[in-house]
């Protein structure tokens, strides 16, 4: 398994944007796919975003998609999510994940490690 923690959350007003960034331990990172999901108060986790090992494909939720971008380093173990047009319900804890998938959007189950996550609020 693979460590991982997130930072770059926080308090931003609806339009903006946030970066977050998802570093992980050992020497294994780029061997990883690595995924976003984001909780809701009182609601399910959900997908947010995905990229595969190589950086090569990405995958975006329709709720997302333009205005979400994630990347990965692998030579810094980082994983990003960039978050543009931030709209009052992006507001969500959001988890980095780390897991073994393939192509396509990955399940919840695909992934194996979880960080603890990061609290993203976006005031209107």
């Amino acid at each position: 398994q693979v460590q991982l923690v997130e930072s770059g959350g926080g308090l931003v007003q609806a339009g903006g944007s946030l970066r977050l960034s998802c570093a992980a331990s050992g020497r294994t990172f780029s061997t990883y796919g690595m995924g976003w999901f984001r909780q809701p108060p009182g609601k399910e986790r959900e997908f947010v975003a995905a990229i595969r090992r190589s950086g090569g494909s990405t995958y975006y939720a329709e709720s997302v998609k333009g205005r979400f971008t994630i990347s990965r380093d692998n030579a810094k173990n980082t994983v990003y999510l960039q978050m543009n047009s931030l709209k009052p319900e992006d507001t969500a804890v959001y988890y980095c994940a780390a897991g073994n998938t393939g192509w396509g959007v990955p399940a919840r189950s695909d992934f194996g490690s979880w960080g603890q996550g990061t609290q993203v609020t976006v005031s209107s």
